[in-house]
């Protein structure tokens, strides 16, 4: 089997994982995938396994594998975690940044930047992937980027939800965010941290409460009973 098929079918995964198209806790159909991609069983299998390690997949013994969940255990943890993350890889690559990596930012900020004034909503997402992706390659600390790229997957997935704005306030915040990304740039190429620092945390305050909203829309869609029928209820 040719190995560009193997690494199509592994890159169209990984897109339709991030812009949901195969949605948080669902099944993978090894079989139909395997016909889909025209690869065999067994390469496919090797596929599953390398997006499992890399948080795209989850496996269970004796049932499959199936796209990693967003439970709201998850989702606290990746609130928790998220700000400090990011922060720590903005300092280091203001501190380690190499010129090509620079250029290789403001070329991918160019298309973000297009993609977000065009509408785009999964590109946009998918090119804010990449642009904090290449931020983290700048640190250049593989246990930070690590975790980065783990955490990179579900704030991709959430910020399907931020590049799709419903009124002019949040189109708003888009451009917002997008001229943040701006600075960032500057700020690592200057080599100054702490701004960088403090840029990347105003970055992710501008878009955590829209994140939210994926997790807990508003309003939320339960049947609420009232403390009245819960008291009488048997």
């Amino acid at each position: 089997m040719a190995t560009t098929r193997k690494q199509d079918c592994l890159h169209d995964l990984q897109l339709r994982i991030l812009t949901l198209d195969l949605g948080p806790g669902s099944d993978l159909d090894e079989v139909s995938l395997a016909e889909n991609y025209g690869i065999s069983r067994t390469p496919l299998r090797e596929i599953v396994q390398r997006l499992a390690g890399d948080g795209y997949l989850e496996l269970a013994e004796n049932r499959g594998a199936k796209v990693a969940s967003m439970d709201l255990t998850t989702m606290r943890t990746f609130f928790q975690t998220a700000p400090l993350i990011y922060a720590n890889i903005a300092r280091m690559a203001a501190e380690n940044r190499q010129p090509a990596q620079i250029d290789d930012l403001k070329a991918t900020q160019t298309r973000f930047d297009a993609a977000t004034r065009n509408a785009e909503p999964a590109q946009a997402a998918l090119l804010n992937h990449r642009f904090h992706e290449i931020i983290g390659e700048m640190a250049q600390n593989p246990y930070l980027v690590a975790s980065l790229n783990r955490m990179l997957i579900d704030h991709t997935r959430l910020s399907q939800t931020f590049y799709r704005p419903e009124s002019d306030a949040e189109k708003v915040l888009v451009a917002k965010a997008c001229a943040q990304h701006d600075a960032m740039i500057s700020a690592i190429e200057a080599r100054e941290p702490a701004l960088a620092i403090d840029l990347t945390l105003q970055h992710w305050d501008l878009s955590k409460d829209r994140l939210e909203r994926f997790v807990k829309p508003d309003p939320l869609p339960l049947d609420v009973i009232s403390l009245k029928d819960r008291r009488n209820a048997v």
